[in-house]
């Protein structure tokens, strides 16, 4: 079986699924998640219920016999790891941010431990991707007028996201946060092409936003979901015509599960303060990188 680890938000959580999904689905294999990380992990939660996917959870003891298997001693585990190549292993950690193309030859009993932030993961099996990343419940209340509005519209979904990006210096020095500057840039791109564009501003810090954007088009702001209801953003952002994203896997969920084929998606150059991070496989070919 093929055992996931899930551990971030919502954005990350959608990828290391992806990812565990389309090698369970080339080998035929049973696909699990590991969700134990969120018994300490308290920043979010897991977040993938409200999803259309194979919702299948990996026991403790199914977790320890990948990540520690038994009958190896510790210096004959060492060897092993040196003498064969690491996704020949039973656990599997991500080396680097950007793509690995070997992930595919793991073992059929595999634990796997990253973020796997790359389309290309699962480009293989796109539609099987989407078919599943669709929010299960109905839209209702505000988030169905929302949807109309946005779907009646030169909709352009913005997310600025701040948060602990924000108010934790280590996260701050990782990634750092897609400045007013970054923005403005954005709408001077989109607007050649895209007339009469209606913003919907999504945001983790939507009171910084609305006093931070001034712009000359319609604008909305969306505060009725809270963290609770995440995939509820999620979803209006993907029914928006174009995206605007921050240097955040939740919006580019949002962005790359938008099927408008003439959709313009933009995306900050800069994703990490740590420019020792490739970022190349992240954003798709055809989205602008500003």
């Amino acid at each position: 079986m093929i055992i996931v680890k899930m551990i971030g938000g919502l954005g990350n959580q959608l990828f290391q699924y992806a990812l565990g999904r389309a090698i369970a689905y080339k080998k035929n294999i049973p696909l699990k998640m590991d969700i134990t990380p969120f018994k300490t992990y308290t920043l979010h939660k897991y977040a993938l219920a409200n999803f259309n996917i194979i919702e299948n959870f990996a026991t403790e003891e199914e977790i320890s016999q990948l990540k520690y298997p038994s009958g190896m001693g510790f210096w004959s585990s060492k060897l092993n790891q040196v003498l064969r190549p690491y996704y020949y292993q039973s656990y599997v950690k991500e080396l680097d941010f950007n793509f690995e193309p070997n992930i595919i030859k793991v073992p059929s009993d595999v634990y796997l431990d990253g973020y796997w932030q790359s389309e290309k993961y699962f480009a293989d099996i796109e539609d099987i991707i989407r078919n599943e990343f669709v929010v299960t419940s109905p839209q209702e209340g505000l988030n169905r007028e929302l949807a109309n509005q946005i779907k009646s519209s030169e909709s352009v979904s913005l997310h600025i996201r701040r948060g602990d990006y924000v108010s934790n210096p280590r996260t701050n020095k990782t990634h750092g946060t897609c400045g007013i500057d970054y923005y403005l840039r954005c709408f001077e791109c989109l607007t050649k092409t895209v007339k009469n564009p209606h913003f919907f501003v999504f945001s983790d810090d939507i009171e910084w936003a609305r006093l931070s954007l001034k712009l000359p088009y319609p604008i909305t702001f969306i505060d009725n979901n809270g963290p609770e209801k995440n995939y509820e953003d999620l979803r209006l952002m993907s029914l928006c015509k174009h995206n605007i994203i921050a240097n955040s896997s939740f919006s580019w969920w949002g962005a790359w599960l938008n099927e408008n084929p003439e959709k313009i998606a933009i995306a900050p150059h800069k994703w990490f303060n740590d420019s020792s991070k490739n970022t190349n496989d992240l954003i798709p070919e055809s989205w602008i990188r500003i």
